[in-house]
């Protein structure tokens, strides 16, 4: 185990972690929420450093992120954990695991010199939250960047502002889940309400790292008008109308398997809801080869990039028809 960033002693053994807005007092002994720090004798440990539970290589449009680096194929890393209790995960096995279990120990050095090695241009931290593997993520995203490779985080945002500052020192893209407003995230999600995740996409925004926007829209939970009309307005008014938002379909889940998979009609009229208000690059998600899958100009609404499942051609940074730029982050990595 290794000693966590971010956490207070106090009084009779007892620490204050403050890496998530949680901020969990946990005992000597005793385990915060998200199942991976624990305080021994008054010091808080992260009981995943180098633990990994997954290890795959990905394409970067998977996480999703569609406009960094597109068409390039990533190291993907994640250790056991997560700092929300979402009824719905899709990587529940792993994200609140009964029985605490690891794959294969592994060095920062040894996940950087694998990204070389198979001649990958960068590392994604995804899966489960990166921010419960903070330490971890944190030395492998610095040599990362010593060895010119990108660090992208797939997150649900929740963390707390120091530590949303110091990651955004060394990454390069990141998707946060925005899931819904403060009530879907009480029922569904454990937490108060979105605020901090608004917060940490702002500092993502301010620091230049790129962002992109996932909303896995669940029917009858947030899946209203006005809770899309909300997200896309926030994310224009703080994070640009060039901000990619992906509405993905849910499918039944781990604890909410009562709920119906989301109707390709429901997804289609969030993303046309979401380019009325002027967002110009919205995409349909978990929906195979659809049409809003691929990227389109903003302006005269031509092809591209073409898209089908994770694979891409024709990717292009300019419309061939009316010259229009497309935004593509990490230009020095795309296969443009």
């Amino acid at each position: 185990m290794k000693e966590a960033l971010f956490y207070s002693k106090m009084a009779a053994d007892k620490v204050r972690c403050a890496l998530c807005p949680r901020f969990c007092i946990i005992q000597d002994g005793k385990i915060g929420a998200c199942g991976v720090r624990k305080n021994q004798a008054g010091t808080l440990y992260s009981m995943v450093y180098g633990k990994l539970c997954s290890l795959h290589i990905d394409p970067i449009e998977k996480k999703p992120l569609f406009h960094f680096a597109p068409g390039t194929e990533c190291l993907s890393i994640a250790t056991m954990g997560c700092n929300l209790m979402c009824s719905f995960c899709q990587n529940w096995e792993i994200s609140h695991p009964e029985n605490f279990q690891e794959v294969e120990e592994m060095a920062p050095e040894k996940i950087v010199a694998l990204a070389k090695e198979y001649k990958l241009p960068g590392i994604a931290y995804t899966y489960t939250e990166p921010t419960v593997f903070f330490e971890y993520a944190l030395d492998v995203m610095r040599l990362a960047r010593e060895e010119g490779l990108y660090n992208v985080w797939v997150s649900n945002g929740y963390t707390n502002p120091e530590p949303a500052k110091k990651a955004a020192k060394f990454l390069d893209a990141i998707n946060v889940d925005l899931k819904g407003d403060g009530l879907f995230y009480k029922r569904l999600c454990g937490i108060p309400n979105e605020d901090p995740i608004r917060e940490s996409l702002k500092i993502y925004k301010k620091a230049g790292v790129w962002i992109e926007i996932t909303t896995l829209l669940i029917p009858r939970y947030n899946d209203s008008e006005k809770t899309i009309t909300g997200i896309v307005q926030w994310v224009k008014e703080n994070l640009g109308e060039g901000t990619p938002i992906h509405f993905s379909r849910f499918y039944p889940q781990y604890k909410l398997m009562n709920a119906e998979p989301t109707p390709v009609k429901t997804i289609e009229e969030a993303v046309k809801t979401a380019e009325n208000l002027g967002m110009h690059y919205v995409y349909a998600g978990n929906i195979y080869a659809h049409d809003k899958e691929s990227t389109h100009c903003p302006k005269c609404h031509r092809k591209v990039i073409d898209r089908a499942g994770y694979h891409v051609s024709k990717i292009r940074d300019k419309c061939p028809d009316c010259g229009t730029g497309i935004v593509i982050a990490g230009g020095k990595w795309a296969k443009l």
